[in-house]
């Protein structure tokens, strides 16, 4: 009672004891070309509360609460935005008619989706560049989203994962890594471009969301522009070309309106040699408006992608291969075969009851998305390595040899690499010329059937007060294991694992055969009921917000193999892992005047794990990290706004912690205390964002606008984590300790190193011309610097000084010798000028347009990101290979494209 009794005080009595005189703003707005009112556009009154929406006829009222100077702004999906200066004095104003230019370059959209596809070729690189899609507005997410974007920069250093990205408010975030799957609307660009986006811990009307921005996706017909459109292009990115074809309806009488769009993207292979790309798209919507209130809207869409994927390279393989270069693929009775493809098939069928009124809108709504994500691999059992890569098959081998360089066998390898540098798929079948398969291509499949149910609530309270309130429940059921896609001649394959020469399935046949299951197989449940409530309250001169949330995770795994290597704990269920945590966050934004503006934002938040970092080795066995904890977010951020008629600006500066992160990483690694496959668990871990935002756009003349935009940031790891090891061919689960007893291999000294979060500093200027015959060139000179390959961990704890032949440190290991060869040095800096350009005609009626962009002019030669290796987990190790100053286990990077174009032509009627 005494809460509601201070909430009352503070927030809904000032909006009655403050009424005042109020005066109004009015007009009509038209489109430019075709001289037809424009229903929908947003008029708001920047830095201040008032906003207005234009009705069927294009006209619209805001009202405004005292005399003074004003800018409006006039937003619309499509048109360009226009800000226009307004005095207020003694006397409503009306304003006559005002006209919006068609945005020709919203083409550009397509044009970064073409280019961000990349990143999920491996699963190594993740940028956040796609969650700003549509964050065109800001002139510094802009820029991250467009130009940054190709270089695999992270806006503040976030991943993906602390984004929430939604379509018709209902989650599209995983359970597996928490980052959105944009696949699942890969190539639906048309009607996936009504879309709200909130940028960092600012107040979403869907949700309380991450602490990098939430985008939500409105799919519902009535909101996309009746008619067709259909468009071509063509790309050296990704794919090579793609058809679009879009229809949607206008509302009928009846209240019905629908709208269907499909697309096909297709190459041979992509800039990267070898990765192959073919993907079609299927959407339909049908919405009934019951009455001006009610509507129902259903929406399903498919999104099929197949792909070739790519590889990391170490600088020996670049300088022998050039940066296209990918050892995953090689030709086949003459055509390009990819070992490791990436198949993407995952239905989404969704059902949404809208409620809207002047004081409340609800939002209901059902999602089922099924399907399958697999990626395929060559394995091989007592068989020579068939990576064209492998160490032992380049230079550096020789001439890192223990026993002394042999550089004619390093000039031999050499030119046998150059002259046959990708896999042979013709040596893989000679050896397969038998009954028992010794190479097995096979697939990593995920089976996913997911249900999530929600409610979202905004009630304006009155004028000055707004409510909302979400409720969600999603539940995950995932089917994980492999199958074999082709034996490669060979007649079966036995599962047995090769380097413990122990049964993968004791239950099962040990012969298995194509399109069989083997190697594991489990089932994995996932559910998590989320609620939020959020209170927004506006003065004339400040606005504030607070919100809050509260969410349970349940996690359990069911193993459906008998694994030799873990006979008690890889059958059956496991323990029911459990979560609860809560977030809050809160803003005030004080203008200053009305082109002056601050604002400070705050958010402290817990979080469950993902789901890929809670069991040890879900493909083995029910071992969860013992003692795992959610992980705590905190962060605050601090902005200025300007908001001139002509020069408009922002100038943002953060602090985020991350603390209790726990981070799961595989691989083979020889050490002073073994070697093995092993399972590396870092506990504990904190990381660390800071740094400042700056954007500024000037409007020079009508058809001129310039822009200048900054990022410098400090992201390092800001703590000294546990890291544990678990050897995944043991043989017996008493055997799962080190020489010291243990597989606690104690803190790992990685503290004030820097993160693999790609650029840390990024820097752009740029110059935009519109004609006013409606074309449109702009270009970008960017800079981008202090980006960091990611570190091994392993090598810095105490096992890297151990020798493994006497169990006593390296004599020669002093800091100093040690910090030389795990020094942390930044990837080059790099220069990046990107070009483009449109022009749009009206034919009778009918829109023609027309995109084009070239990325990366001059072809530069840039490292977009890379992990250190931690094969050599000993200081001997190390150093020897390190000798020769090519180390045949040095780092390895991803490499940018160099110069690349996208051509768009579309036709709308």
């Amino acid at each position: 009672m005494r809460f509601l009794t201070y909430f009352v005080l503070i927030f809904v009595f000032p909006s009655a004891v403050c009424a005042q005189e109020k005066f109004s703003v009015s007009g009509t707005v038209l489109d430019m070309r075709t001289k037809e009112p424009i229903s929908g556009v947003l008029v708001a009154i920047e830095a201040h509360s008032g906003s207005s929406t234009t009705d069927g006829n294009g006209q619209f009222e805001v009202a405004i609460s005292s005399k003074g100077d004003y800018i409006l702004n006039f937003t619309a999906s499509d048109f360009v935005t226009k800000r226009i200066p307004v005095v207020i004095e003694n006397q409503n104003l009306d304003l006559g008619t005002l006209y919006l230019d068609k945005d020709i370059s919203v083409e550009q959209t397509d044009n970064l989706i073409s280019l961000t596809e990349s990143e999920l070729l491996d699963d190594e690189i993740n940028s956040n560049s796609s969650a700003l899609l549509q964050a065109t507005r800001d002139v510094f997410l802009n820029r991250a989203a467009f130009d940054f974007g190709q270089a695999f920069f992270r806006v503040r250093g976030y991943d993906s994962q602390n984004g929430e990205v939604l379509v018709n408010g209902i989650s599209m975030n995983k359970f597996y890594d928490g980052r959105p799957q944009w696949n699942n609307w890969g190539g639906l660009n048309d009607v996936t471009r009504n879309q709200q986006f909130s940028n960092g811990l600012a107040p979403s009307d869907h949700t309380f969301g991450g602490i990098l921005g939430n985008t939500n996706i409105d799919t519902r017909p009535s909101g996309m522009r009746p008619g067709t459109r259909l468009s071509a292009s063509a790309s050296n990115r990704t794919y090579a070309g793609r058809l679009m074809a879009t229809y949607t309806s206008k509302v009928q009488k009846n209240g019905l309106a629908y709208s269907v769009s499909a697309s096909r993207r297709w190459a041979k292979q992509g800039y990267i040699d070898g990765t192959l790309y073919d993907a079609y798209s299927v959407f339909g919507a049908l919405e009934y408006q019951f009455n001006e209130s009610n509507s129902l809207n259903f929406t399903g869409m498919l999104a099929s992608n197949r792909r070739g994927r790519s590889s990391a390279i170490t600088e020996e393989v670049f300088e022998l291969a050039g940066k296209r270069y990918n050892p995953y693929w090689g030709e086949q009775d003459g055509k390009i075969r990819n070992s490791r493809e990436r198949k993407i098939a995952e239905p989404i069928l969704m059902l949404n009851h809208f409620y809207e009124s002047d004081n409340l809108n609800l939002n209901t709504g059902v999602s089922y998305q099924f399907g399958t994500n697999a990626r395929s691999r060559l394995g091989y059992y007592n068989a020579p390595n068939p990576d064209p890569t492998y160490y032992r098959y380049l230079p550096s081998f020789y001439i890192n040899s223990p026993i002394g360089a042999n550089f004619i066998s390093a000039n031999t390898t050499k030119e046998g690499f150059l002259g046959n540098p990708q896999l042979d798929w013709q040596k893989v079948y000679t050896a397969n010329a038998r009954e028992k398969a010794a190479y097995v291509l096979y697939d990593d499949i995920a089976d996913d059937t997911q249900f999530t149910g929600n409610t979202i609530a905004n009630w304006i309270i009155n004028d000055r007060l707004q409510a909302d309130f979400g409720l969600t429940y999603k539940k995950l059921t995932s089917t994980n294991y492999a199958e074999i896609n082709d034996l490669l001649g060979a007649d079966f394959y036995e599962d047995i694992d090769p380097f413990s020469d122990t049964l993968n399935d004791l239950i099962g046949e040990v012969q298995k055969y194509e399109d069989a299951i083997f190697n594991y197989n489990y089932r994995i449940q996932a559910a998590q009921t989320d609620g939020f409530a959020q209170f927004r309250y506006t003065h004339t001169k400040w606005n504030a917000f607070f919100a809050g949330n509260y969410s349970t995770t349940n996690y359990q795994r069911e193993g459906l193999f008998q694994n030799e290597r873990f006979p008690d704990s890889s059958l059956g269920e496991s323990e029911n892992v459990k979560f609860s945590d809560y977030g809050i966050k809160s803003g005030f934004t004080y203008n200053l005047t009305g082109r002056h503006g601050v604002s400070l934002q705050g958010g402290y938040l817990t979080r469950a794990p993902v789901l890929q970092n809670v069991f040890i080795n879900s493909r083995e066995n029910n071992r969860v990290v013992p003692d795992i904890k959610s992980e705590i977010v905190s962060t605050v951020d601090l902005s200025y706004y300007l908001r001139l008629p002509n020069l408009t600006g922002r100038l943002t500066g953060f602090y985020t912690r991350f603390q209790n992160t726990t981070d799961i990483n595989f691989f083979f690694v020889d050490t002073g205390v073994g070697s093995d496959f092993v399972q590396e668990v870092l506990t504990d871990l904190d990381k660390l964002h800071m740094g400042t935002e700056l954007g500024l756009e000037y409007q020079v003349s009508s058809s001129v606008k310039l822009t200048g935009v900054a990022a410098v940031g400090k992201f390092l790891y800001a703590s000294n984590p546990n890291l544990t090891i678990n050897f995944d061919t043991a043989g017996r689960e008493e055997d799962l300790i080190n020489l010291e007893g243990n597989s606690d291999l104690g803190i790992a000294n990685i503290k004030d190193l820097r993160l693999s979060q790609g650029p840390q500093q990024a820097y752009a200027v740029g110059i935009e011309y519109r004609d006013p015959k409606y074309w449109w060139v702009s270009m970008t000179a960017n800079y981008l610097a202090d980006n960091y390959a990611g570190i091994s961990a392993i090598t810095r704890t105490r096992s890297f000084y151990l020798d493994p032949e006497t169990g006593q440190n390296f004599p020669e290991a002093t800091e100093e010798n040690v910090n030389r060869l795990l020094g942390q040095q930044p990837l080059d800096n790099f220069y990046l000028l990107n070009l483009v350009g449109g022009k749009s005609w009206l034919k009778n009626g009918k829109y023609i347009s027309i995109f084009a962009s070239v990325n990366n002019l001059f072809d530069n030669v840039f490292r977009t990101g890379g992990y250190e290796q931690s094969r050599n987990g000993n200081y001997g190790q190390l150093k020897q290979d390190n000798l020769s100053g090519t180390p045949s286990f040095a780092p390895k990077y991803w490499y940018g494209y160099g110069r690349t174009y996208f051509l768009n032509f579309a036709y709308s009627f």
